[in-house]
């Protein structure tokens, strides 16, 4: 169902792209480099595009991030890279930095795939392995540094399928799944292991990974949908991560026919991205958010929503769900409570996605590992080392859900705090964003 939706980003063509770099001013200090997580030189990579140097300008991106291309596109730069652009206080509009650098590393891969000539070498092995629980953003990442710098890099996925949430939970119109799966085994094709259908501590226990490996990196991002109201998918009651997986990988799939009205619960990016989904397909009747406070205290983005206003969603403020109501095993409609008092709201539906968060997996790893008071993993915010010797963490099991470019940069911090560990020289050096977090 997902080439039902187009991009949102459409490629650049070569005149686009090398008219779009030339705008550039290339600044010293550049404060779009500093606003990336992963620190990204961005001034030398448009640099390089302006002078058609693409392969360059590749190299530049991903030595920085391995998942750039994917980041590229998923990535929130309006307020990050784009947003710190200085043509904002210059009344111009900022630079394409996203589509720029989606040209870049779409057009180098693009090329390696066609001619052989890889962009990077992995270094000669050092004897050095790592095991790497999970096969999202987070572990790719760290699997390609640590496999570039010579170090076996062993994933072990339980699902069967690699990618994470950049495959099966990332809004089709951001990025599509071919396009997150060419990306994972780009980085796969650098001597990454990958094992699926593994679960630690079932398969495999983490004491024989303790024992077998020099480090363990745990990258098993979030559980499943949390959930509020009563009931199931066959009722038209669905968990927002849930809803997108099946829209983006389930071939068939389709919602029920002559649906009226969907209400999407929630406040967040994951809940505006769903409700934007649904409007486009246009057969989940009329789309309608309801945000138990303000639209001002909503933890997503305001451009997203902007953006899922152009097809039709709206916006309830101020309610909180309390129950779902059901007719002959089918949902009918949600009774709310008004956050400041009053009677009791109910909104009539046939479709409900419940889009406030999900549960964290590492409550149930069964390990002697530090949590926060959230049920995220301990770490130290530069290295990404937990309180276990030799075992790092990094991703949203670290930081409760971010973006795909924070969970690369902990890996990225991870796999250099490793390498520096087992004293050897990696083929990059990395720098933690003082903006990370």
């Amino acid at each position: 169902m997902e080439t039902e939706f187009s991009e949102a980003k459409p490629l650049y063509s070569k005149a686009e792209a090398k008219l779009e770099a030339s705008r550039c001013l290339y600044c010293y200090d550049a404060p779009c480099t500093r606003a990336c997580p992963t620190s990204i030189d961005v001034a030398l990579f448009i640099r390089q595009i302006a002078v058609d140097n693409i392969k360059g300008s590749a190299k530049t991106i991903l030595s920085a991030n391995m998942l750039g291309d994917s980041c590229a596109q998923v990535c929130p730069v309006e307020v990050l890279c784009a947003g710190a652009c200085v043509f904002n206080h210059l009344n111009h509009s900022p630079i394409k930095i996203g589509r720029l650098q989606k040209y870049a590393t779409h057009t180098a891969l693009k090329d390696e795939a066609s001619t052989g000539k890889k962009l990077f070498e992995p270094m000669p092995k050092t004897g050095k392995k790592v095991a790497l629980i999970g096969a999202g953003p987070a572990s790719l990442s760290c699997a390609a540094h640590l496999a570039l710098s010579g170090v076996d890099a062993v994933i072990f996925e339980a699902k069967g399928y690699p990618g994470g949430l950049n495959v099966a939970g990332i809004a089709p119109y951001k990025l599509y799944t071919h396009d997150a799966l060419d990306e994972t085994h780009w980085i796969l094709d650098h001597g990454v292991t990958l094992h699926t259908n593994i679960s630690i501590g079932k398969e495999i226990s983490f004491d024989v990974l303790q024992k077998d490996y020099d480090a363990i990196f745990i990258g098993i991002g979030l559980g499943h949908d949390r959930r509020v109201l009563k009931g199931d998918s066959s009722q038209g009651l669905w968990g927002a991560t849930e809803l997108i997986r099946k829209l983006k990988t389930q071939p068939g799939f389709s919602l029920p026919e002559n649906l009226k009205r969907t209400l999407v619960i929630g406040g967040g990016n994951t809940s505006i991205d769903i409700a934007r989904e649904l409007a486009m397909l246009g057969t989940a009747g009329d789309v309608t958010m309801v945000y138990r406070r303000t639209e001002k205290e909503m933890p997503g983005y305001n451009h997203e929503m902007e953006g899922a206003r152009k097809y039709g969603v709206n916006l309830i403020e101020n309610l909180g769900p309390q129950s779902a109501n059901f007719e002959y095993g089918k949902i009918t409609s949600v009774t709310f409570k008004p956050r400041h008092g009053g009677d009791e709201i109910i909104i009539d539906c046939d479709l409900v996605v419940e889009a406030i968060g999900q549960k964290k997996w590492s409550l149930s790893l069964g390990l002697d590992i530090d949590l926060e008071q959230n049920g995220t993993i301990k770490v130290n915010p530069l290295t990404c080392e937990t309180n276990l010797k030799n075992v790092y963490a990094g991703g949203d099991c670290i930081n409760g859900g971010k973006e795909v470019v924070n969970a690369v940069a902990d890996g990225k911090a991870a796999a250099f705090a490793m390498i520096s560990e087992f004293g050897i020289k990696g083929p990059h050096e990395v720098t933690r964003s003082n903006n990370y977090g």
